[in-house]
């Protein structure tokens, strides 16, 4: 059929216009890899090819679907039907080729046949293909590098490029087969560990935060943070860090979580006197939080887990202390200006109660409660989140049940034979935006992971993880500091390009086995760092992702709202070096060491928001605000005298800045009197 003669439709997550049949196509497509991912995820596990390839494949058919060879603000035309079509048959066919001939290609493992190879050069360009139109160009490009860096070298299929790599990039070369191999046929290229954990936990979660999206926990979430906080200074914007916290986890995007939060924080938080930069910029500062918080850190619990084969549970247990410091450093933030600016709470009259705002959700606690609940069981995440989804939508199923034949009676509406066919047709309406919206919400997540894995598949085959090691420890000359800051600089460039599951899958297999074998980190301080560090590009400029979408919300200036983000998010660059020196709060040790770690930890973290701010309990001088900072060197030190020096600084500047601010308040009572 023409476009003409089908209704174009708005593709909410494709931002094209779409003809109504492929809307359909869509649809159908998504509720099936949900439920696949269901089926697999709780009923009948699935061995791990038949999983990966059947993901990716109904993964890539959504991305061609959803988003147009052309862009999304152009019609497709006959040439961009042609190529969408053919990139939806090149989906369809290295899928369906993997899970029909997967034993045979088992059998002549590294002896490829030719259609092995042809169709593995199909995957690659159809995945590279996929992503650039549902990620981003720069992971594409990322990827096209690292397979003409596995061709570069004397053996490769293109000797010419190696002549232009430094000496210490260079490597043998590598030929189609041996590439195609790597990339294709094998576990470590693109169905490798990144895909596997976007195929199995990843999913599951999403589609978990999915369901609690499509059935209002959002509204209920930010309601709580309002009734919880709203009359205090600042009241919205302390809302917003901690609606932020709640959501941030379960949405898997910083981005999503600005514009979903942010839709309601930002305009109260300019109504209560911040700034609109400051409103975007505190939004995107907890949102990004969200992707550092437990239980589900985003993506990055399941990726830890699996990298440094650590139980979930534990990987959970310890992120909490330092997520607890981090959006305290913005809570603290958010005070401070509501102090500094005279700000005051909301009145009561326009806050929701705490009683009626559970009275009317309290349904969306269950299925967290017993997501919490399995998980300290020790079962499966996967099956976990199979659980949690089930649960969400009984618990949906039941409240809505329970309304219509006791609560709407009594107003008025009678339970009919045609009532009550339209609200099981409401119900399963509900059901499918739910199914859909989760796989939608996957496409990007997976792709990344995918692309990831072709980089990872060349770094295993080449060696360049080895090779940048050495080149960080010349580089840093040994110094753990200056190594740091190298990661904390990478982890920006890569993030310009790429989505945060990816930029920290990239980062941590280039720069890992530097900080552990070279510089002596644990495995999972390490990881931990490396997954704190890469979300810096959602609010840091020139591209501060997150505090952009906040800024098209509070209708602020971009790079204002980003440099506002950048302030605010501090606890990203300072934790994580805290973690290295203590890593006592990771790793455990005895409870006086575990308890002084936090205390000073917590201490510097607010201090430092105040010498930034040059405000606490008044306005602080220059000199107090410069001996903050050398404190808070003195306390990040690993050496106890010095940590001590640097408490008692800390603790006499704040003394005396409060001290100050009782004899403004004795002068202004003399003044007046």
């Amino acid at each position: 059929m023409s476009e003409s003669a089908n209704p174009p439709v708005t593709v909410p997550g494709g931002n094209a216009i779409q003809p109504r049949p492929i809307l359909w196509l869509i649809t159908l497509v998504a509720v099936g890899l949900s439920l696949f991912q269901l089926y697999s995820a709780g009923i009948q596990p699935l061995g791990l090819f038949y999983q990966r390839s059947v993901h990716l494949m109904l993964i890539m058919m959504l991305a061609f679907l959803i988003f147009p060879v052309f862009g999304p603000h152009r019609k497709r035309g006959v040439l961009g039907w042609l190529i969408d079509a053919a990139f939806f048959a090149g989906a369809l066919i290295t899928g369906g080729y993997m899970v029909l001939y997967l034993d045979e290609i088992i059998r002549r493992a590294g002896f490829w046949s030719q259609t092995d190879i042809i169709v593995g050069c199909i995957a690659v360009v159809t995945v590279l293909e996929a992503s650039r139109r549902a990620v981003g160009l720069g992971m594409t490009i990322i990827g096209v590098i690292a397979i003409l860096y596995a061709f570069a070298g004397p053996r490769g299929e293109l000797p010419w490029l190696g002549q232009f790599m430094p000496g210490i990039l260079e490597h043998r070369g590598y030929n189609l087969d041996r590439v195609v191999g790597q990339l294709y046929l094998g576990q470590e290229g693109i169905f490798g560990l990144p895909l596997g954990v976007a195929a199995t936990f990843i999913f599951v979660f999403v589609l978990f935060g999915a369901f609690l999206e499509s059935t209002g926990a959002g509204k209920f979430f930010i309601d709580m943070a309002y009734a919880a906080t709203g009359r205090q200074r600042g009241g919205p914007a302390k809302a917003a860090v901690i609606a932020s916290a709640g959501m941030g986890s379960i949405s898997g995007s910083a981005i999503a979580n600005v514009v979903t939060t942010g839709a309601f924080t930002i305009p109260l938080m300019k109504r209560l006197g911040y700034k609109p930069h400051q409103a975007g910029g505190i939004e995107a500062a907890a949102s990004t939080g969200g992707q550092i918080m437990p239980p589900l850190m985003g993506a990055g619990a399941f990726l830890i887990a699996e990298y440094t084969n650590t139980p979930y549970l534990d990987v959970v247990k310890v992120s909490i202390l330092p997520a607890i410091m981090y959006f305290a450093t913005v809570y603290l933030f958010v005070h401070i200006i509501a102090l500094k600016q005279g700000m005051q709470g909301l009145p009561r009259s326009e806050l929701p109660q705490m009683r009626d705002v559970l009275r009317e959700g309290w349904h969306f606690l269950l299925p967290l409660a017993v997501l919490v609940w399995l998980l300290a069981m020790h079962m499966s995440p996967m099956r976990v989140g199979f659980y949690a989804v089930v649960t969400m939508v009984a618990v949906a199923a039941l409240r809505y049940a329970i309304w219509f034949l006791f609560v709407a009676p009594r107003q008025g509406q009678p339970v009919t034979l045609a009532s009550t066919g339209r609200v099981i047709w409401a119900g399963f309406v509900k059901l499918i935006e739910g199914l859909e919206l989760g796989a939608r919400n996957a496409v990007s997540v997976s792709l990344a992971c995918a692309v990831a894995g072709i980089i990872v598949g060349v770094v295993g085959l080449t060696g360049l993880g080895l090779k940048f090691s050495a080149m960080m420890m010349a580089f840093s000359g040994g110094n753990i500091v200056l190594a740091l800051l190298m990661v904390l600089l990478a982890s920006l460039i890569l993030g310009m390009g790429l989505p945060v599951t990816a930029s920290y899958i990239v980062l941590i297999v280039l720069v890992g086995p530097a900080l552990t074998a070279e510089f002596g980190i644990p495995l999972l301080i390490a990881h931990l760092v490396v997954f704190w560090y890469s979300q810096d590009s959602n609010v840091t400029p020139p591209i501060a992702l997150a505090g952009f979408a906040g800024a098209a919300i509070a209708g602020s200036k971009p790079m204002a709202t980003g440099v506002q983000a950048w302030k605010f998010a501090k606890g990203l660059y300072l934790i994580p070096m805290f973690m290295v020196f203590n890593p006592e709060i990771i790793m455990g040790g005895p409870l006086h060491i575990l308890a002084w770690n936090g205390l000073i930890a917590i201490l510097a973290l607010g201090a430092f928001a105040a010498a930034l701010e040059g405000y606490l309990f008044t306005r602080m001088s220059w000199l107090p605000r410069i001996a903050i900072s050398g404190a808070i060197v003195a306390v990040f030190y690993p050496n106890f005298l010095m940590e001590a020096v640097g408490v008692v600084v800390m603790i006499v500047a704040i003394g005396a800045n409060w001290l100050a601010s009782r004899r403004e308040i004795h002068s202004a009572g003399a003044g007046t009197t």
